[in-house]
């Protein structure tokens, strides 16, 4: 036993405390510890009972059980224990893979979670690259024509519209794209009670519906991409290699898309990634706006009916979809660029 702790003592201290990797994996271990917990504690913070709320509206309360029916449907859900013993069956559930039943919708979480987050996850992933693409061109160029009318215009325009709220982008585009022009859907993810003629004219419904969303979304993000994007684009072009491209004879578009964008991309990718939580956030007010039938106007609902399992399972969708991208921009960056360790 002695020998064993004299060999732990002189073993190299930097493999102990320097191995990236595994610091990386406690510190996502830890931070998913502590979201869980706050997961499941902060719902049941909330005033009322969700068996109270189940025959009710969403703004009045109605009690439409008695003494008995309620002490046996709490105790069916297991919502009679103490926190500690629903706690400990909710880490034993989830290390099981399952996330709960959902107690006003009478149906698994997992699957409402599968049919909503279809629709969120495609107006992300839509309006992220769509703004992701169009920051690094409107960058570029600002970049590329600094200090002259073409860059005021743009740096301008973005930082008023970084000031406007999500949700403001949103009404704004709901009142003059569909209630004042009639050009869009005032709600809804597609057409009810229509027979499509075939896929396509289903998968056209569906974008006619979803434009508004994206174009608020797209609006939201821009900003953050086209300032990242010109300020890591104004540090390339100030390099010699860029001097030397010039001296070249290089057309301008070849030396900024194919030279620059190349070495300037890596932080806007980085920031792709980053930006999820900030994009899910937006997405659920947008949701809300256009009464879009995704994970946030689900969360709404789940709120209001006091719905504590649902609402930990979105919570735990938006943490892991978070946690989930912030270790892939880490990795990425990492490959991109070899000198971070």
């Amino acid at each position: 036993m002695k020998s064993l702790i004299t060999n732990f003592r002189t073993l190299p201290s930097s493999k102990l405390l320097n191995n990236k990797p595994l610091q990386k994996f406690c510190e996502y271990l830890i931070t998913f510890f502590c979201i869980i917990t706050l997961n499941f504690f902060l719902p049941r913070l909330l005033p009322g009972d969700p068996f109270t709320f189940l025959t009710g509206e969403a703004d009045e309360v109605t009690v439409a059980y008695t003494e008995e029916q309620l002490s046996r449907y709490k105790a069916y859900f297991g919502l009679d224990k103490p926190l500690s013993a629903q706690y400990t069956d909710y880490l034993v559930n989830l290390l099981h893979g399952y996330i709960g039943y959902s107690l006003y919708y009478n149906e698994d979480v997992l699957v409402l979670l599968g049919k909503r987050s279809v629709w969120t996850i495609s107006l992300v992933v839509v309006s992220l690259l769509i703004s992701c693409m169009l920051g690094i061109i409107l960058g570029s160029i600002s970049a590329w024509n600094r200090n002259n009318s073409i860059d005021r215009f743009l740096y301008f325009s973005m930082i008023g519209f970084s000031e406007i709220p999500v949700f403001l982008i949103g009404l704004a585009l709901l009142f003059a794209g569909a209630a004042w022009l009639g050009w869009f859907p005032l709600s809804g993810g597609m057409s009810i009670f229509v027979s499509f003629a075939t896929p396509v004219h289903k998968a056209l419904d569906l974008v006619h519906h979803a434009m508004l969303p994206v174009i608020t979304l797209v609006l939201a993000r821009l900003s953050g991409f086209y300032m990242i994007s010109r300020s890591s684009m104004l540090t390339v072009l100030s390099k010699d290699y860029m001097r030397t491209a010039r001296g070249k004879g290089l057309s301008h578009s070849r030396i900024l898309f194919v030279h620059a964008l190349r070495n300037a991309a890596i932080p806007v990718i980085t920031r792709v990634f980053l930006s999820l939580g900030t994009v899910f956030s937006g997405a659920i007010l947008v949701e809300n706006v256009f009464n879009y039938p995704g994970v946030g106007q689900l969360m709404r609902e789940s709120v209001m009916m006091r719905d504590y399992i649902l609402i930990q399972g979105i919570f735990l969708f938006f943490a892991v979809s978070v946690l989930t991208m912030n270790l892939i921009a880490d990795i990425l960056y990492k490959k991109l660029d070899p000198r971070v360790t």
